[in-house]
């Protein structure tokens, strides 16, 4: 028995309509066909569904969709391959053992088989959380010919909403199955079932129709600045609207990271804290009804959070690469270092534990819902257009009190010189603080870019960003890996005074900070290549043309 070409869903709103309509599919059929209900072990069915993704959909935006189906026989993860609304069967499927439905799995949960093979590159270090579960009730009828064979079976599934929050009936399905030798009949019962008025045709996979019902669509979380505004509007409203998509994602990753279900929860988090920090500095002067003085507040509670959230994300960080360095020894033996990846876990554990404190704190609590009170207010009373309202650009003051226009590129423009001038200032004897700093303005630049990035043109904007994002990623890898070299002689010394590092340990550590000095000095070798490329006549005009292309036609643009 293969399943036919097409599927159908009833229409309606409600389980009555529903029923009515499954009831109109039996009648139609019944003037075609005898219909007799399925019996014994293929009459029908119950099955219970779950669907998985990581928090940021990255199997979604893979085209992927993960199902995991408990069974008496043995239970399984199945990978199907999503295009469009159409899920097709891959045929990628991995029996799974001790999988529970209802809890975040990580990557390490899952032994090697097929789908951890296809789906470990794109997810890790995520883990795989639930995001919609159904149960499913199916019925099979038979379709009967005159001489009471069967030519073709009716499969009608019932399907229902499982959650903690909700348990609700979803539309019911309808599918002919085709029987060997009669495909024309399947065909004929699905001609009639597509005739009957409340039925429609389709392909849509009952993952996406409960993900509607949960209120939810694939892809709803992203950690993009991606706030709604345009040239024309209030400079004080496209800040507001910037800083309530910052604080979104603040919000959305608190759960995640007081569960500790993956260190990606509080990546994020800290991004968007960092991020916010910089858009106070970038422009937090154009937030109209906020004093110097509040701004001021909101950016020093803002780097609490930050530097609260620095301990633990310092230690993820050399955990979530320790596999990678153990393998990287030479000298040393893998083993030799598990003394260090004990001490790191409890310092972790440690480190964890106040991190929860403070998240759950009235600070953190009052903090969230002060900024989000100011900021909308500040958002509704900066009205729509700020088109006119200045007509000088070549001013901050104005910049801020003019359109989202001029403060993006007035922002951008003053971004961009700094990093420029700094750069240029940095020689073969600057000491690293120069670079660190560098790194700093670099990374203002590239927020206000892509704050600022809806009013850019998007073709110009690529090379620019690329450019930078080579630079920062050599800066990057020179301070990170300074850092790390510091931290890991610290947590050496630590070690030490406690009694708790053996003498292979010290001397494997040693290595890493040896390999990581040597990284240190490919990446130093490598700036200088990297800023004349991004900064270099051609980056300032590549940088300048960014800036005026898409307001060439707006007089409130003067020559930059």
């Amino acid at each position: 028995m293969t399943p036919g070409p097409a599927g159908f869903t009833a229409d309606g709103t409600d389980a009555q309509a529903w029923d009515d309509t499954v009831a109109a599919v039996l009648d139609a059929l019944g003037a075609e066909f005898e219909v007799a209900a399925e019996r014994g072990d293929a009459a029908a069915g119950d099955r219970r569904t779950s669907w998985f993704d990581t928090f940021d959909w990255r199997l979604y935006k893979a085209g992927l969709a993960l199902e995991y189906a408990p069974g008496r026989g043995g239970s399984e993860l199945r990978l199907a391959i999503a295009g469009n609304k159409e899920i097709v069967d891959a045929d990628v499927t991995q029996p799974v053992t001790g999988w529970q439905a209802g809890r975040p799995h990580l990557l390490a949960d899952l032994a090697g088989g097929a789908v951890s093979a296809r789906i470990g590159g794109l997810i890790a270090p995520r883990a795989l959380v639930p995001v919609a579960a159904a149960s499913t009730a199916t019925t099979v009828y038979r379709l009967l010919n005159g001489d009471r064979k069967t030519v073709a079976r009716l499969l009608v599934s019932r399907p229902r909403l499982v959650s903690a929050h909700q348990q609700a009936p979803l539309a019911p399905r309808l599918a002919i199955a085709e029987v060997r030798g009669y495909q024309a009949q399947a065909r004929r019962a699905a001609g009639v079932i597509a005739a009957v008025p409340s039925v429609s045709t389709t392909t849509e996979p009952l993952f996406a129709e409960a993900l509607r019902a949960l209120g939810r669509r694939p892809g709803d979380y992203s950690n993009k600045v991606d706030a709604v505004i345009t040239a024309g509007m209030a400079a004080a409203g496209a800040a507001a609207a910037i800083l309530l998509r910052l604080l979104e994602t603040v919000d959305a990753n608190v759960a995640g990271v007081l569960a500790d279900i993956d260190t990606e929860f509080l990546h994020d988090l800290r991004v968007s804290v960092r991020r916010t920090r910089s858009a106070l500095k970038l422009f937090g002067d154009s937030l109209t009804g906020l004093s110097r003085q509040e701004v001021a507040f909101f950016a020093a509670e803002f780097k609490w959070v930050g530097d609260l959230t620095t301990p633990t994300r310092d230690l993820d960080v050399h955990l979530l690469d320790f596999e990678e360095t153990a393998r990287g020894l030479s000298a040393a033996k893998p083993d030799d270092l598990e003394p260090f990846r004990g001490y790191l876990e409890q310092r972790r554990r440690r480190e964890f534990r106040a991190l929860g404190r403070g998240l759950r704190s009235d600070r953190f609590k009052t903090l969230t819902s002060e900024w989000r009170a100011r900021l909308t207010t500040v958002q509704e009373g900066s009205g729509g257009s700020a088109r006119g309202s200045s007509r000088r650009s070549g001013q901050l003051g104005k910049a801020a009190g003019g359109t989202a226009g001029i403060l993006a590129a007035e922002r951008t423009r003053v971004t961009f010189a700094k990093v420029a001038r700094r750069g240029a200032a940095i020689t073969a004897d600057s000491p690293a603080e120069s670079l660190h700093d560098l790194r700093k303005r670099c990374k203002e630049l590239r927020y206000a870019l892509e704050f600022f990035a809806p009013l850019h043109d998007q073709a110009a904007s690529v090379k620019v960003v690329g450019d930078l994002k080579r630079l920062q990623d050599c800066l990057g890898e020179f301070q990170d890996t300074e850092i790390q070299i510091a931290e890991i002689r610290a947590l050496a010394a630590a070690m030490l005074a406690a009694g708790e590092a053996p003498a292979v340990t010290l001397l494997a550590m040693g290595e890493i900070t040896a390999g990581l000095a040597a990284r240190q000095r490919v990446a130093r070798a490598d700036f200088e290549r990297r800023f004349a490329a991004f900064a270099g006549m051609e980056g300032q005009r590549r940088m300048s043309a960014l800036l005026r292309g898409r307001y060439r036609a707006n007089a409130d643009i003067r020559d930059l």
